[in-house]
């Protein structure tokens, strides 16, 4: 079989450049946007990190799966079919009144990872015909409709809008789809999803399988190569949380050990030995370290937790975040100098790996299948090691910062502006903008709707000024902000200035 080339996902040092969309001659601009989850916090969240990153209006939807019963036994069904029999099923066994009950548990808030809100709250079932009817509706007076999308129960919903409706609307799909990549105008996955198609991963593939969870093709121009998971963590939103987070970190004794522990998943298992494991080694580093700051995900099984809390509780270096409590993820990777993370989780390894600072993983050799060529990416590029315990954390080392939302973000602008579309922002003024000092603009904006999801929204902002303004502003918000009872926001905006 001949080796298949994948090309390399952006280089995190590349320029990060973003179109400016008061060029002349561009007669459509695309503001508003339509944001499709799966009801999982890590697809969730990629989606609605791209959506921010352009910070357009829009609305959110999910596309949801049967719960309780046997519905447990066929998720690995295709969603439509999935339901049609659960529908069945309800219908001879008579349960409607006990489904009901368990569809208002679609409504509750998801649980978080590492204390981020993870994704669309009270999001509505997405509804193919009312998107599509939307977008060609509102084509003529509101421009085109980006439709972003991210999980496997969400490729249906996605393609057949781009099917019916392929002239009003951009569809990106995030994480690869298993299908025709020409049912979507952008797919946006990472580079390990196409470890199936080398001779590697083909070997580990069983012949009658190979359809069913290996992409048909080589990537092709409609699909953009990330390294890790998007997310919304880089140097502006690194400085912001810096600022917010000073007086609770500032007093910390250096350098700072940030350790974020996840859970066991199906290709990377681990339960009490890794906990073990992990607490030796910590303990072994700690004479190395001012202080250690541990967090736990939703995900992180109670015996793993407990194993930690016993072997480190009591020691004086040693603080144990409670998950219920503040969100201090974003100040964790604004403060800490060195971050131990376990290897289950991609979304917080690419978070951490966008710090530039060292990284250490926790794991690696439990992880199977296409995770381990993550982690094996990771290593060759130096942006990760393996953590053993054996390591002085007083000594720092560095790397290029991964920067796959801004990469991918970019290559969306070019795509747009290829059928001539602009993406823009939510309105402004420039009249509306005033330099309070050198080197500083602010920028306020009432924005309509409750913002519910974030803490903090990277924006890009685009102005026909001649003075060019850097894309990534961040915006600041009062810890604890309930967003929920917020009908206008209006919120300022501060961003360096390129002179």
């Amino acid at each position: 079989m001949r080796r298949i080339q994948l090309p390399e996902p952006p280089s995190p040092t590349s320029r990060r450049e973003t179109p400016d969309i008061f060029e002349s001659g561009v007669h459509t601009f695309v503001r508003r946007a339509v944001v499709i989850g799966n009801g999982f916090s890590a697809s969730e969240n990629q989606s609605l990190n791209e959506f921010t990153y352009h910070f357009m209006t829009g609305f959110w939807q999910r596309v949801t799966r049967p719960k309780g019963g046997i519905n447990e036994w066929l998720q690995w069904l295709p969603v439509s079919l999935h339901k049609k029999i659960d529908y069945i099923v309800r219908m001879i066994q008579g349960y409607s009144q006990l489904m009901l009950k368990s569809q208002e548990k679609k409504l509750t808030p998801l649980p978080s990872e590492n204390g981020v809100s993870s994704g669309l709250l009270a999001a509505l079932e997405a509804d193919v015909k009312q998107i599509v009817s939307f977008a060609r509706e509102t084509y003529e007076k509101e421009g085109p409709l980006l439709v972003v999308a991210c999980g496997r129960d969400t490729i249906s919903t996605a393609s057949s809008i781009k099917r019916l409706a392929s002239e009003s609307v951009f569809v990106i799909q995030i994480q690869h789809p298993r299908s025709l990549l020409n049912r979507f105008d952008m797919v946006i996955t990472p580079k390990h999803d196409y470890y199936p198609l080398t001779p590697e991963g083909q070997k580990q593939v069983p012949r009658i399988l190979r359809s069913w969870i290996t992409p048909r093709d080589p990537p092709d121009s409609h699909v953009v190569l990330t390294m890790g998971a998007l997310h919304q963590v880089d140097f502006s939103s690194i400085r912001s949380a810096a600022a917010t987070w000073h007086d609770e970190f500032s007093h910390v004794p250096r350098p700072l050990l940030v350790v974020n522990i996840g859970g066991p998943t199906r290709n990377c298992r681990y339960g009490v030995d890794l906990a073990k494991q992990l607490a030796a080694s910590l303990l072994s580093v700690l004479a190395s370290c001012g202080s250690v700051r541990i967090s736990f995900s939703q995900r992180t099984p109670q015996k793993v937790s407990n194993i930690i809390v016993k072997e480190l509780g009591n020691n004086p270096k040693v603080c144990i975040c409670d998950v219920q409590g503040p969100d201090l993820h974003m100040g964790h990777l604004a403060w800490a100098d060195t971050f131990v993370v376990t290897a289950d989780s991609v979304s917080m390894i690419s978070e951490a790996c966008s710090t530039g600072k060292p990284v250490y993983v926790m794991g690696i050799e439990r992880c199977r299948w296409k995770f381990n060529e993550f982690h094996k990416s990771l290593r060759e590029m130096g942006v990760v090691r393996p953590f053993t315990g054996s390591e002085d954390i007083s000594e720092s080392w560095s790397y290029p910062p991964l920067a796959d939302t801004a990469d991918a973000a970019k290559k969306v602008h070019e795509a747009l502006a290829a059928r001539g579309w602009k993406l823009k922002a939510i309105g402004y003024s420039e009249e509306r903008c005033k330099v309070v000092r050198e080197g500083t603009l602010v920028l306020k904006l009432t924005v309509p709707s409750p913002l519910k999801p974030f803490h903090t929204f990277l924006l890009s902002l685009f102005f026909s000024s001649k003075t060019l303004i850097n894309p990534s502003f961040q915006v600041g918000v009062a810890k604890g902000f309930d967003f929920s009872a917020a009908e206008n926001l209006e919120i300022a905006l501060r961003g360096p200035l390129l002179l």
